[in-house]
């Protein structure tokens, strides 16, 4: 058995599941990243997957591959960043546990991720927000329902998958309010609410929080999503996205398409054309 296998099993098992107590998305985008490297090494090596050593892995397969993702899948330079960090982290899993390969493996440590221009994210004026939430029509139920998840995610900047998985109880109302959230990277995180967001909430949270025909008033269940979507179950994180699109659509053109990526409500590219 080579080094390789056994340094794999033990990065999944041990490194990522129990002591880092990683996100199953996590362990998941590292397998990925894994697996084409190891796929990639293997036809360049010639050698079946379970042949391949840690020397197998040197630099300069390493380098190739990344070159490969860029040219040959047409991978973005972010991604290309991301499968590095992966491959970084099992290499330096593997320095302590096999220091007979920590020359190949100093070697893999030392390339660096690549440098790319960034966006420059601006932020919405007081006008734009203005005639955005102005958008829904408040005598419908999905009216109200937009309204509220606008105004929540103009106000707290919450991200979309953060901002779907609020429940009820996770907005306070009462004296100091504030909306309550755990968020990416398991941070617990607080943010206070203007008055005039808590008396949309309020409005929001007193009427019933999805058609009658289909469940119960949310105040009536803490734990029930605070902008349920179809048929009271919680909405998901392309829902509020398709909802901002459909406001601007409407009426709202002059508004730049950097609402979403202010509001929360944008996480790729192509979100962010209209």
């Amino acid at each position: 058995m080579t080094a390789l296998a056994p340094a794999l099993q033990a990065f999944f098992t041990d490194r990522l599941a129990l002591q880092r107590q990683a996100s199953g998305h996590t362990i998941a985008a590292y397998r990925d990243a894994l697996k084409m490297l190891i796929v990639f090494a293997a036809q360049r090596a010639g050698k079946a997957p379970s042949r391949l050593d840690i020397a197998d892995l040197d630099a300069q397969t390493v380098g190739a591959f990344l070159n490969h993702l860029e040219t040959g899948r047409g991978n973005s330079v972010r991604t290309r960043n991301a499968r590095l960090a992966a491959i970084h982290s099992l290499f330096q899993y593997a320095a302590v546990r096999h220091p007979e390969h920590a020359a190949d493996i100093q070697r893999v440590l030392a390339i660096p991720p690549k440098r790319y221009d960034k966006a420059l994210i601006t932020y919405l004026t007081e006008n734009e927000i203005t005639v955005l939430l102005a958008a829904p029509d408040l005598t419908t139920w999905t009216g109200r329902r937009d309204q509220a998840l606008l105004v929540l995610a103009c106000q707290t900047g919450l991200r979309a998958t953060e901002l779907t998985s609020l429940a009820i109880g996770d907005i306070h109302l009462g004296a100091g309010a504030h909306v309550s959230c755990l968020g990416k990277g398991r941070k617990h995180r607080i943010t206070p609410l203007t008055p005039g967001t808590v008396t949309v909430l309020r409005s929001w949270r007193g009427s019933t929080g999805c058609p009658p025909t289909r469940c119960s008033s949310p105040a009536a269940a803490p734990r029930s999503a605070v902008i349920p979507w179809n048929g009271g179950s919680p909405s998901t994180q392309r829902s509020p996205r398709r909802r901002a699109r459909r406001c601007r659509r409407r009426r709202y053109r002059p508004i730049p398409c950097v609402i979403m990526w202010t509001a929360g409500l944008c996480g790729r590219k192509r979100d962010l054309r209209w």
